[in-house]
């Protein structure tokens, strides 16, 4: 078994408006099942809020550099093949997500993260210019890619 050398971890988990409205689709089912039951729309309500909850937090994606590769979602790349990276504010994502993307780019994005890093790809082979990743730390990102 050999260890596994972790420099970033980060699961892009929905803020606090995502969560609410969890809650706000089980209330929105047990008001729709009251007429019929209460019990049975108490019991909905909560497995809606549950399985909405489980079902965000199953489905966020992890941006994650170790062992010399990026992962972001279900994509990988060695760290070697990476160029430049650089942290982008609020305004610099918007711009990147807008007028600024190039549609070759690799874009790993979460509405709730606002911020990201924009990283070059230098691998001749690949026609991807660069991977565009959603982080709320993107400072940490770019020294785990540059270290």
């Amino acid at each position: 078994m050999t260890a596994t050398t972790l420099t970033f971890h980060e699961r892009l988990l929905p803020g606090p408006g995502g969560w609410l409205g969890t809650v706000g689709l089980g209330a929105i089912a047990a008001i729709a099942l009251w007429p019929v039951h209460a019990v049975t729309a108490v019991t909905v309500g909560l497995l809606v809020c549950v399985g909405s909850a489980v079902a965000l937090a199953v489905s966020s994606p992890v941006v994650e550099v170790s062992d010399g590769v990026l992962r972001a979602g279900a994509a990988r790349i060695p760290v070697a093949l990476l160029g430049a990276a650089q942290a982008l504010d609020v305004a610099a994502m918007r711009h990147e997500l807008g007028p600024g993307l190039d549609a070759r780019a690799y874009v790993c994005l979460r509405a709730w993260a606002r911020t990201g890093v924009r990283v070059a790809v230098d691998d001749p082979a690949d026609p991807t210019p660069y991977w565009l990743v959603s982080t709320r730390r993107p400072e940490l990102l770019v020294k785990a890619l540059t270290d």
